[in-house]
């Protein structure tokens, strides 16, 4: 290592040794302890109690949404001028920056994240995003519509109200940026409900806000288990839109949540089998075949649009194959506080115990394990696995059909662009996928023809908080990112003037 990267590795360990002190909710602009007690985090690195967070309970999160309702009401927020707004955001985003190291280490010693990636997908992230949509506020503005002679027809935008977030644990501080950010910008009040298995460093942004000088009750944290706090949420009456990433699962169950409540509306990004795609004609296999491992294993295959279904044209597969086993067995499996890791931690035990069964399940099936496929460095206590590809999957298999969350590739023939196609959609998503051609009318093709809300081409992975993420199918609906997030946190009022 250089001695810049030496002396970072040496501010990295130094934090990661200092205690972490117990997590407690933040409602009004107080930290409080929750009505269940408090829950243990482990982490992921060597499966040791990191620290303690509290547990909200159902009234707790009744507070924390009056909290919310009575910051949005009084315009203590939601009536300051967006020049104030903007104030405030920018100071935030920096305040982010100037913490992004803590909050890297902070993260990764919940999650697992390696850190490598942690400080550009996270601090470095959510800064960005803050930043993006503080210089939107004052841009954003409603419409004069061409109606007839003597009528003035306005539509103007207007803050939803009480925005309820609920974001999951492998990037929580970037998704969490991607849901507050916005919402705040036009004016909503937030109650954000981390995943249990990763809050902490989202209950130090809502401290950095504070200190940022967002108003009290305008941004609230409530930690604990999905079916009690975030249940609580979502059946919440006062609330008026819920933004949600995670499962299909659980967001079936915060559709009925929302019909069993007030009918709030909901917007949910949720899991993908994201295919990516190359042909034989590709501009540089080998490249594509570094860029395939690297979409599947960083973060140890835990990002939602992670290429995780390999398709390969079957007239390069096996030459293929072998550029990416060893592009896949170069990359470091280790303690994500080092610089040195290219693939981190799984979240959890069960977590990494479902990654397993899915493997099991697809040698069962007729899979072939090429690499990989068992867990690795179990003496440090931790959470490791061996990133995986198994070949010859089949449409019919679970591996090709079901979301895994982990470090596992599944790789499938195909014979012609058809083909491609077909298997591209054969599945129930529609979040992400990849094409690799040196055919540019096959590339517009393929972006047309397959059904996902973002398709990179000769690339993986790649975009900014300038484009939409959203997908379709059973991945969801909404956008995250981009100025068409500030949809989700708006409504439109239309005035009819008779002049």
């Amino acid at each position: 290592m250089t001695n810049s990267t030496d002396d970072l590795q040496t501010r990295i360990d130094t934090l990661a040794r200092a205690p972490v002190p117990p997590g407690r909710l933040q409602i009004g602009g107080r930290h409080v302890a929750g009505e269940g007690g408090e829950a243990e985090v482990i982490s992921p690195i060597d499966g040791r109690v990191l620290t303690t967070i509290a547990t909200a309970g159902a009234a707790d999160v009744d507070r924390a949404v009056a909290a919310a309702r009575a910051a949005f009401e009084d315009g203590r927020w939601s009536r300051q001028p967006p020049a104030a707004r903007k104030a405030v955001l920018m100071r935030l985003a920096d305040l982010i920056d100037a913490h992004a190291l803590e909050l890297a280490v902070l993260g990764v010693r919940d999650n697992g994240t390696e850190i490598s990636m942690a400080l550009k997908a996270e601090p470095g992230s959510a800064a960005a995003t803050f930043r993006y949509y503080a210089e939107a506020i004052d841009k954003v503005t409603g419409e004069i519509a061409p109606t007839a002679a003597g009528v003035l027809g306005l539509v103007h935008r207007e803050p939803v109200g009480v925005v309820g977030a609920i974001v999951p644990w492998n990037f929580p501080l970037m998704i969490g940026a991607w849901k507050v950010a916005p919402a705040l910008a036009m004016g909503n009040s937030v109650v954000l409900k981390p995943a249990e298995t990763a809050s902490l460093t989202l209950l130090r942004l809502a401290d950095l806000a504070l200190e940022a000088g967002l108003p009290p009750g305008v941004l609230n944290v409530v930690t604990g288990p999905g079916h009690i706090t975030g249940e609580a949420l979502a059946l919440s009456r006062d609330v008026d839109v819920l933004v949600f990433t995670g499962s299909g699962a659980t967001g079936r169950r915060l559709l009925e949540y929302s019909a069993r409540s007030n009918l709030k509306r909901c917007y949910l990004e949720l899991g993908g089998k994201s295919p990516n795609i190359v042909f034989a004609d590709a501009p540089d296999l080998a490249a594509a075949a570094r860029a395939a491992a690297t979409a599947i294993f960083r973060n140890a295959g835990q990002v939602c649009v992670a290429g995780s279904r390999l398709l390969v044209e079957a007239s390069v597969q096996e030459p293929f194959l072998a550029e990416l086993v060893a592009a896949t067995g170069a990359m470091r499996v280790g303690n994500p506080l080092s610089l040195a890791t290219q693939v981190g931690a799984v979240n959890s035990d069960g977590q990494l115990q479902g990654n397993l069964r899915f493997v099991r399940d697809a040698r069962a099936e007729g899979g072939r394990v090429v690499t990989g496929g068992e867990r690795v460095l179990a003496d440090t206590g931790g959470y490791y696995m061996a990133p995986t590809v198994v070949a010859d999957v089949a449409p019919a298999h679970r591996l090709f059909r079901e979301e895994v969350f982990g470090p596992v590739l599944a790789v499938t023939p195909f014979t012609d662009e058809a083909e491609a196609v077909r298997l591209a959609n054969a599945t129930d998503y529609g979040l992400a996928a990849g094409v690799w051609t040196a055919n540019l009318s096959r590339a517009h093709r393929m972006v047309r023809a397959i059904r996902a809300g973002v398709v990179h081409v000769n690339t993986y992975g790649g975009a900014d908080i300038t484009v939409p993420l959203g997908g379709v199918r059973q991945s969801g609906n909404g956008h995250d990112k981009s100025l068409h997030a500030l949809d989700k946190y708006t409504d439109l009022k239309t005035a009819w003037i008779q002049l």
